[in-house]
């Protein structure tokens, strides 16, 4: 059975286009208008073995929040439209990714319930001239609501003694790590028959 989803999110501030396959290759087409969002959004494809477009166009005259977050609903909305009845996977997933000295730990349940918890180190403002680094558990909660998941992310360890976190490996391994997580999740419980994997019968 096909795991895939096209979704369109238009509004007066944003046109976002996502279409993802849960069993793809890694295959990757990102185009947002942010380039280190772009970045990101590209480690969310590669290493969670999913095939994923992503086109927006959004209001980045007055600053890049309305683009990421509405870009993160859609991405949320196309996971929650690609699982269905969520019939035979795991359900669960987790990944722990060092990147240097950044220690990050992700933990998700496509539990159908959406709640996140995100913690990190206070970072320097910006990465590149236009990411607010603020914006990143914004990212997390507005996807894990649209995907109707729980979601923790925590940054283990951030820096080397005596020095400041690196803003740019602390994000990055914070997507690497929920990638690995989602795709465990997501994946196909040989064990599991078809079964949908709750005591409730639904997810």
């Amino acid at each position: 059975m096909s795991r895939t989803a096209r979704v369109e999110r238009i509004t007066k501030e944003t046109k976002v286009l996502v279409e993802l396959d849960l069993d793809g290759t890694g295959r990757a087409e990102i185009t947002t208008g942010v380039g280190f969002y772009d970045h990101m959004l590209n480690q969310i494809a590669r290493h969670g073995g999913f095939d994923l477009t992503v086109r927006t166009v959004g209001d980045l005259e007055i600053d890049a929040h309305h683009t990421m977050e509405d870009t993160a609903l859609a991405l949320g909305a196309a996971f929650d439209q690609a699982l269905g009845d969520k019939a035979g996977i795991r359900r669960y997933g987790s990944a722990t990714v060092p990147m240097d000295e950044v220690l990050v730990r992700a933990a998700v349940d496509l539990s159908g319930r959406p709640y996140v918890l995100h913690d990190e180190p206070v970072l320097a403002p910006y990465i590149g001239p236009v990411y607010p680094t603020s914006m990143t558990r914004h990212i997390w909660e507005s996807f894990g609501q649209a995907a109707r998941i729980t979601l923790h992310v925590d940054v283990l360890r951030a820096a080397r003694p005596g020095g400041h976190p690196d803003a740019h490996h602390v994000v990055e391994a914070q997507f690497k790590a929920v990638s690995r997580a989602l795709r465990e999740a997501t994946s196909i419980d040989p064990r599991n028959a078809g079964a949908i994997p709750s005591t409730k019968g639904a997810l």
